[in-house]
């Protein structure tokens, strides 16, 4: 698509602040958007204001781009930690308009303070209509909504920033991350072996596939000659049963537990053949370096527009429920009680997909 004239930019803004502070795969999937926006634009100063935490995530960026991180839950808490980030970006960055990617409450007194100032705002639609007509027990509606990245184009459209995708992923088409950010983890991937990434939790139990499920498909995967396992996610709690896989079955090797930074995480996951995630975070980053996602769906739906960056349709695996999709984000406790929408997914069904990319 060509950028008409008449549109490119009409009102003469120069510097653009944009706001996403929610969970980390939220954040993941502006970037395709972001960095696109920002190539549409050379001439145009975009910010983006985020957790702090999640400030390096955004790797490679564009010459016009800068992300600035905030302590939502420290310093920068409450009404007066609002006004003194907004007072701060107001003097580095000079702001002319503000694009809210997020929609709650802290982004919104943002846009509440820009519009006192006379500053052009602009806020994402999330469909919450949309999302209780699919998600609803009854007279559900089972149609696909538009993805959370086209959200994001649109609220970029209505101030005036028409948006043509420039993204090709963090380390361009095809492009691989330099093995040593990730050498204190592992050696460079060898010729002929084959690398499987799997992030086996997610926050709630609507989205994570059993561990004892999953455990067969390990224990089936590292059987096969070459192949590496890294296991990605998982907090302390989760550690103790990744630990274990790790010990038990040969060429695995657990990441999580530990922090190793998202430049490290990101340039391993591009090394990867295909990544086995639930819809959570990792499902994101590793479409972000142009890996392969075999994503594994429960209690959520990629009707609910939150679906990889270019994954394929034929790589998620689901069961055909009529209760699914009866949440959003995974938070619903199952009202049948036996999550089958998780529990009724075979191993196999898992492994054969993950053996059709490494014997590629």
């Amino acid at each position: 698509m060509t950028l008409p004239p008449d549109t490119n930019n009409p009102q003469g803004l120069k510097s653009v602040l944009i706001a996403r502070f929610s969970a980390l795969g939220d954040v993941a999937m502006t970037i395709p958007v972001v960095y696109s926006v920002c190539r549409c634009y050379p001439d145009v100063r975009f910010t983006l204001v985020t957790r702090r935490s999640m400030v390096s995530m955004f790797v490679n960026p564009p010459a016009n781009f800068r992300v600035e991180g905030i302590d939502a839950k420290g310093e920068d808490s409450g009404v007066g930690g609002l006004l003194r980030v907004f007072n701060r970006l107001r003097c580095e960055v000079g702001f002319d308009s503000y694009v809210d990617l997020q929609d709650s409450l802290r982004s919104r007194a943002f846009g509440v303070l820009c519009r006192l100032r006379g500053i052009a705002v602009s806020a994402i639609n999330n469909g919450h209509k949309g999302k209780h007509s699919l998600t609803r027990r009854h007279n559900k509606i089972l149609l696909p909504l538009i993805s959370s990245r086209a959200r994001y184009r649109e609220a970029f459209f209505s101030l005036g920033f028409p948006v043509e995708n420039r993204f090709q992923g963090l380390y361009g088409q095809d492009g691989k991350g330099d093995p040593s950010l990730f050498a204190t983890l592992s050696p460079p991937k060898a010729e002929g072996e084959k690398w499987v990434g799997i992030a086996p939790f997610a926050k709630y139990t609507g989205k994570i596939y059993p561990p004892e499920l999953m455990e067969e498909v390990v224990r089936e995967v590292s059987s096969h000659k070459g192949v590496k396992i890294f296991l990605f996610g998982g907090g302390e709690s989760e550690r103790e049963t990744l630990d274990r896989w790790a010990s038990t079955y040969p060429g695995t090797v657990n990441l999580a537990g530990t922090r190793h930074g998202f430049p490290a995480e990101l340039s391993m996951a591009s090394w990867l053949d295909v990544m086995v995630s639930m819809d959570s975070a990792n499902m994101h980053l590793a479409s972000l370096v142009g890996t392969p996602v075999i994503s594994i769906w429960g209690a959520t739906h990629p009707y609910c527009g939150f679906k990889g960056w270019r994954q394929r349709e034929d790589d998620t695996i689901q069961l055909p429920m009529t209760c699914r999709p009866c949440s959003v984000f995974g938070d619903k406790p199952c009202f049948r009680g036996d999550y089958h929408c998780l529990r009724g997914i075979a191993p196999n069904v898992i492994t054969e997909r993950i053996l059709e990319y490494i014997s590629r």
